[in-house]
C-alpha cells in the first residue's frame, strides 16, 4: 500500500481553490466592514459571540459584490469596489455626525437627486480641508485600477449559463433589499438587532450605520398616505365662511405681543386620574393655575416615550394619526422646511428659542429645530456647568432659570419652547432627596420595584409642579406682558403600577389622557375647561396671543372639538366614529397631507389686513412647489 498522499483530479482543483479563496475574501470583507464601521456592535470580536450583528452589516456589501464578481470575474477587484464604496458612505456619515450630531439616514440619500440642482454647491462648504481624506480616495481608486489591469480572472469566462443565473438571484436580492420588502424583516428584526428608534445614533452604534439604514427603512419608510383633493376642497368649502371670519378678526398690536413660554414637561400628568390617588395632591399649582387660565385633559399620539410625536404635533399641529410613515418624525425629516408654529411666530417678529436641557443630537433635535424655524437652539452644553441634577437628569429647576435667563426685558417678543427632562425614566435611579421619595404613598397592592419606581416619578413630577409654580409667580413681576403654555408629553411608563391601581374612567393605560394648561401670568382670568389634542394647541395659543391670519390654523380650531379624542397612543383600542365624524376625519386626513406638502395654501382662503378700515379678500395663492418630505 502506498503512503503517498492522493492528489484531487484536475477537474477538482481549480473550484476547490476557487472556493477557498471566495470564503476568505467574504470573512474578510465582513471584518474590515466592522472595523470601518467601528459601531461596539459589529466590531470584529462580536463575530464570536453575535454573528449575526457583523454579518448583517456587511451583507448589503456581500450581495453587491457578489454581483460584481459575476460581472467582472475578478474576486479582489469586486470586493475591492465596494470596500471603496462602503468608505465613502462612512466618510459621509463622518460628516455629519460632525455636522449635525446624527448619522445618516434613509431619506438622506434624497439628497444624491439634489446635487445637480445646488446641492453639491450647498455641500461642499461640509466637506474636509485636510487633503488625506482625497489623497487616501485617489490611492483606493489608484488600486482598484490595478487590480482591474493585474487581478487573473477567479470565474471562467463560459459557465453555461450559471454565472447569469446567479448574478441574477444575487441582484434580485440586492434590488429587493434595497426597496424595503418586508421578507427582510425577519433578518433585520428591530427587536433583534438593537433598533432604538428614539436614538440613530445608538442604533448606528450597536447594529452598525448599514443595518441601521436598512431598518429604518423597512420599519419606517413606507406607507405613504395619498390626499384625497375633492374632500379637502370639500371641507375647506363647508367651513369657508367661519374660517375667513377667523381670518378677519383684529390682529393684536407689535407693543401688545406678549412672551410665549412653552413648557413640555417630561411624563406630566395628573395622578388623580389613577385609583387610590383621586384625591391626592400632587400637582397643587396646576391645579391653582387652573382655577384662573384655560386646562383640561390633553390627547397625545403616544405612550411612555416617543416625546417627538407629541412635540412634532405641538409644534406643526399636524396629526401623526393621518401619517402612518411617521412613526418618529425627527428621524425622518428630510427637507429644509416644515411648517409651523414657529414659522408663523417668526412673520410676527417673534424670536424663536428652543430650550433642553440634554444632548441636541437625542432625537435629531438640533436638524429637526433647523427645519421647524427656531433661531435658536439652547442644549446641555449652554446650561451653567454647575446647573444641578436631579436623578439621571437635569433638575426642572435648571430649566426654569435658564428660561427666565432667556427671556429679555426689550427687543422683539419672544417664543421659548422648554423641554424638561427631569422626570424621564429610567425610575429606578436614586434621586437628589431619598427621604422626600420614600415619604410618598402609593396604592396598595403596589409594592418591591413597581412601588420604589412610582414614588421615584411621583417625587420628579412634583418638582416640575413646583418649577411650574414659580415660572409663572415670576413671570408675573415682570414688565412685559406673557403667556404659559404648560403640558405632558405622554403618560410614564409605569404599566404594572397602572394594572394593579387601575384608572378611575375603567379604560387601559393606553387611552388615558394627560393634562395642559394655558395661563397668562398678569392677567387671570375665569377658569375655562377645554379638551383637546397636542396638535390643535399650536391653533390655541395664537388665537389666545390674538395672531388669525395662518388659515391652516385656523381651520385646525374649528374642526379640532370633533376630532380631538381621536389622537390616542399607537396600539390603544379604536375610538369609535360616528358616520359624521369618519367623513370629517377622512378630508382632515386630506388636509394634513397637503399640509405637509407643501400645496394646501393654494386651496385655503387668504384675507389682506384692513385697507382703510374695509378687508379685502384675495384668489388664493398659485400652488406652492413641495417645501416638506418626511
Amino acid at each position: 500500500m502506498s503512503l503517498k498522499p492522493t492528489r484531487l483530479p484536475h477537474r477538482w482543483h481549480a473550484p476547490v481553490w476557487r472556493t477557498l479563496a471566495l470564503l476568505a475574501v467574504v470573512f474578510g470583507f465582513v471584518l474590515l466592514t466592522g472595523l470601518i464601521d467601528g459601531g461596539v456592535g459589529v466590531v470584529p470580536k462580536r463575530l464570536l459571540d453575535q454573528a449575526r450583528f457583523p454579518f448583517a452589516n456587511a451583507l448589503p456589501g456581500l450581495l453587491l459584490a457578489g454581483v460584481l464578481l459575476l460581472l467582472t470575474r475578478r474576486l479582489l477587484l469586486s470586493f475591492g469596489l465596494v470596500l471603496l464604496f462602503e468608505g465613502v458612505v462612512y466618510g459621509v456619515n463622518t460628516l455629519k455626525v460632525a455636522n449635525l450630531g446624527t448619522p445618516l439616514l434613509p431619506a438622506d440619500f434624497q439628497m444624491v437627486g439634489q446635487l445637480r440642482k445646488g446641492g453639491m454647491h450647498l455641500l461642499s462648504g461640509y466637506l474636509p480641508h485636510s487633503p488625506w481624506p482625497y489623497l487616501g480616495l485617489l490611492a483606493g481608486l489608484a488600486l482598484v485600477v490595478a487590480m482591474w489591469r493585474y487581478e487573473p480572472p477567479l470565474l471562467p469566462q463560459r459557465t453555461g449559463g450559471k454565472r447569469l443565473v446567479t448574478g441574477s438571484v444575487l441582484a434580485a436580492a440586492l434590488l429587493s433589499l434595497l426597496l424595503g420588502v418586508t421578507t427582510w424583516e425577519r433578518l433585520y428584526n428591530g427587536r433583534v438587532l438593537w433598533l432604538e428608534p428614539w436614538s440613530a445614533m445608538s442604533t448606528a452604534n450597536h447594529s452598525g450605520l448599514i443595518s441601521g439604514l436598512i431598518m429604518f427603512d423597512l420599519h419606517y419608510g413606507h406607507g405613504k398616505k395619498k390626499p384625497d383633493l375633492a374632500l379637502a376642497r370639500q371641507l375647506i368649502a363647508d367651513y369657508d365662511h367661519p374660517l375667513r371670519q377667523r381670518l378677519l378678526l383684529p390682529s393684536a398690536g407689535s407693543a401688545e405681543l406678549p412672551d410665549i413660554v412653552v413648557v413640555q414637561s417630561e411624563s406630566f400628568f395628573d395622578p388623580t386620574i389613577m385609583k387610590g390617588y383621586e384625591h391626592s395632591h400632587f400637582t397643587p399649582n396646576l391645579r391653582r393655575l387652573a382655577r384662573r387660565g384655560t386646562s383640561g385633559q390633553l390627547h397625545v399620539p403616544t405612550f411612555g416615550g416617543g416625546t417627538i410625536r407629541t412635540e412634532f404635533e405641538m409644534l406643526t399641529g399636524l396629526s401623526l394619526r393621518y401619517f402612518d410613515n411617521l412613526q418618529f418624525p425627527y428621524l425622518q425629516l428630510s427637507h429644509a422646511t416644515v411648517p409651523s408654529l414657529v414659522r408663523v411666530l417668526n412673520q410676527h417678529g417673534y424670536d424663536t428659542i428652543a430650550l433642553h436641557g440634554n444632548d441636541p443630537a437625542f432625537w435629531n433635535r438640533s436638524a429637526a429645530f433647523k427645519a421647524l424655524g427656531f433661531d435658536s437652539f439652547v442644549s446641555q452644553a449652554s446650561f451653567p456647568a454647575d446647573a444641578p441634577m436631579d436623578g439621571k437628569y437635569m433638575a426642572d429647576s435648571a430649566m426654569t432659570d435658564e428660561i427666565l435667563r432667556q427671556l429679555k426685558d426689550s427687543g422683539p417678543p419672544q417664543f421659548i419652547f422648554a423641554i424638561s427632562i427631569e422626570a424621564h425614566g429610567p425610575y429606578d435611579i436614586e434621586p437628589a432627596h431619598t427621604a422626600e421619595r420614600d415619604a410618598i404613598a402609593v396604592p396598595e397592592g403596589i409594592e418591591g420595584r413597581d412601588k420604589l419606581e412610582l414614588q421615584t416619578y411621583l417625587y420628579h413630577i412634583g418638582h416640575a409642579d413646583a418649577e411650574l409654580g414659580r415660572l409663572v409667580k415670576e413671570l408675573a413681576t415682570r414688565r412685559r406682558p406673557s403667556l404659559v403654555l404648560f403640558y405632558g408629553d405622554h403618560l410614564p411608563a409605569l404599566s404594572n403600577s397602572y394594572q394593579i391601581a387601575g384608572f378611575v374612567d375603567g379604560k387601559d393605560m393606553l387611552s388615558q389622557a394627560g393634562t395642559w394648561l394655558l395661563v397668562e401670568p398678569k392677567h387671570p382670568i375665569k377658569p375655562v375647561h377645554l379638551d383637546t389634542a397636542s396638535w390643535l394647541l399650536p391653533g390655541v395659543l395664537l388665537e389666545q396671543v390674538g395672531i388669525h391670519d395662518d388659515a391652516y390654523f385656523a381651520l385646525t380650531q374649528l374642526v379640532g372639538p370633533e376630532l380631538a379624542a381621536l389622537t390616542e397612543a399607537p396600539g390603544a383600542p379604536p375610538p369609535t366614529e360616528g358616520t359624521e365624524q369618519r367623513k370629517l376625519d377622512q378630508a382632515m386626513s386630506s388636509i394634513d397631507q397637503l399640509r405637509m406638502n407643501g400645496t394646501l395654501d393654494s386651496l385655503l382662503p387668504k384675507v389682506l389686513a384692513p385697507i382703510g378700515g374695509v378687508a379685502h379678500d384675495v384668489a388664493p395663492a398659485p400652488p406652492q412647489a413641495a417645501a416638506v418630505g418626511l
